[in-house]
């Protein structure tokens, strides 16, 4: 498992690759951001109350998650490509029947296959990428394919507002299908075909590893979501939920550990200690982005009394740190070393974040607009260092694993964050000093970010995969639960 000299043997132009999947990607992340912006309208275009047009949002997100873990095993049995191109088609298709829906019902359920569209393709583009690079160009290789992570929050906002003025909201979603298109004929001409082998045979389905996930997530990520209302975490629609989806995560990870390289999600990839440190960390850095997603609109609407478009465009500045940061975080990565940097880039994301826990209504849109800056660039930073540490050590073959637990681990730590945020945020606030549940909450989302830099002391001190960094034979180089086969 662990072969850190194992070249990607392909004809892949990385260029055109990177091309490929940063056009097609880009549409799954600025979905999310338009669609929230254009919430409040189509409350009232479908005529729905906002407690049903949420799961537009909820539906979406646990389509996300439980899509995840199907995409090593279906990019083994299908190969990339198809896999990819399946995927941009889902989404692209599903995007133009939400904007033919007639009902809030209809538009949840294409959302649902929107979200697995997308499910499929988050994890893929990095495998695709990481597959196709040799081990010193993976830094800078991340940085390019995690672009459209960075673009969605700064061209999501200008065409919601485009939409939301000048046109209906049924171009909410109808923006997607141009784009779509495009990527997947880019996708058609550019990324080498990688179908497997008729010799080589069909892996089958984990079809107990699959249900047991499934719900694993859904539970869990269901029950996170409900932590909003009054009651916080003692909620039986939380504790219910979220106490079985552990207990069905528990089982799948047995499970999982007995089927070996059969198992829907090969575990045993977390007995390398560069990606179970990487998954830990990954997991903290899901609690600190998602809990500030959360914050920092309903900071500038709630607080401060702007609407959804303007909070979406004073945030700007923030993708604009983060999308300045990925052309140099390689240099930076190659410089002092993925640990020195992620390190640094959260403790300067934590720093840019206590203003808003001191800010009030008065507070300068300037100061605030710099600190934003800051902090995107501090989270552009620390992203490409960490999730690289997760393939540096492994096999090509186990890439597509090692995307599902990072991805997955993103996940449940973005929802239990936002859901320890909104907590903090009911529970403190109050008619009168409705600021005091935003300080609350923010100095919670500094302590998180605190505790994932606490996480990255113990990344790689450099780039070099861990076997150039030690004299151990690659025998002794097994882990373990690794090398006592299936």
């Amino acid at each position: 498992m662990v072969n850190p000299h194992d070249g990607a043997a392909t004809t892949q132009s990385t260029g055109r690759l990177l091309v490929a999947l940063v056009v097609g990607g880009i549409t799954a992340i600025m979905d999310t951001t338009i669609v929230a912006i254009g919430m409040h309208t189509l409350t009232e275009a479908l005529h729905a109350p906002v407690s049903t047009l949420q799961w537009v949002s909820t539906g979406y997100l646990l389509a996300l998650a439980v899509a995840i873990p199907f995409v090593s095993w279906a990019q083994t049995r299908f190969g990339g490509k198809r896999l990819w191109l399946f995927a941009l088609g889902l989404f692209t298709v599903s995007s133009a029947l939400c904007a033919l829906s007639w009902s809030a019902a209809s538009l949840i359920a294409f959302r649902v296959l929107q979200g697995f569209g997308g499910g499929i393709m988050f994890p893929l583009m990095q495998t695709l990428v990481m597959q196709h690079v040799d081990r010193r160009g993976m830094t800078r290789a991340m940085a390019n394919v995690s672009l459209p992570i960075a673009l969605g929050p700064i061209i999501g906002p200008v065409l919601g507002g485009v939409v939301l003025n000048w046109l209906s909201w049924h171009w909410l979603f109808l923006i997607n299908v141009p784009i779509g298109v495009v990527g997947w004929v880019l996708a058609m001409a550019f990324i080498t075909d990688d179908r497997p082998r008729p010799a080589a045979g069909h892996p089958r389905l984990d079809l107990v590893g699959a249900v047991l996930l499934s719900l694993a997530l859904a539970g869990m990520l269901y029950g996170l979501s409900n932590a909003y209302d009054v009651g916080g975490f003692h909620r039986a629609d939380v504790l219910v939920p979220a106490l079985v989806g552990l207990a069905l995560l528990a089982g799948f990870v047995a499970w999982a550990r007995r089927r070996g390289s059969r198992a829907l999600i090969d575990v045993r990839l977390l007995a390398v200690r560069s990606v179970r440190v990487s998954s830990v960390t990954l997991t903290l850095v899901g609690a600190t982005l998602f809990s500030a997603n959360f914050l920092l609109p309903l900071y500038f609407q709630s607080l401060r009394g702007y609407d959804a478009l303007n909070a979406a465009l004073l945030l700007i500045p923030q993708g604009i740190g983060s999308l300045l940061s990925r052309f140099i975080v390689s240099s930076l990565v190659a410089r002092f070393g993925p640990r020195l940097t992620a390190v640094a880039g959260l403790l300067i994301s934590a720093a840019a974040t206590v203003p808003f826990a001191l800010a009030g209504t008065d507070t300068g849109l300037w100061l605030l607009g710099t600190v934003l800056f800051v902090r995107g660039f501090g989270m552009g930073v620390v992203l490409i260092p960490i999730m690289t540490g997760a393939y540096v050590d492994i096999a090509r073959e186990h890439m597509p694993h090692a995307s599902a637990i990072t991805r997955i681990v993103q996940q449940l730590g973005g929802a239990f964050g936002t859901a320890l945020v909104a907590v903090a945020l009911t529970s403190r606030a109050s008619t009168a000093r409705p600021r005091d549940g935003f300080d609350a909450a923010f100095w919670w989302t500094i302590a998180m970010t605190l505790a994932a830099a606490v996480a990255a002391l113990f990344l790689a001190p450099d780039e070099r995969p861990t076997a150039e960094r030690t004299d151990a034979t690659p025998a002794s180089r097994q882990p373990a639960i690794v090398a006592a086969g299936d």
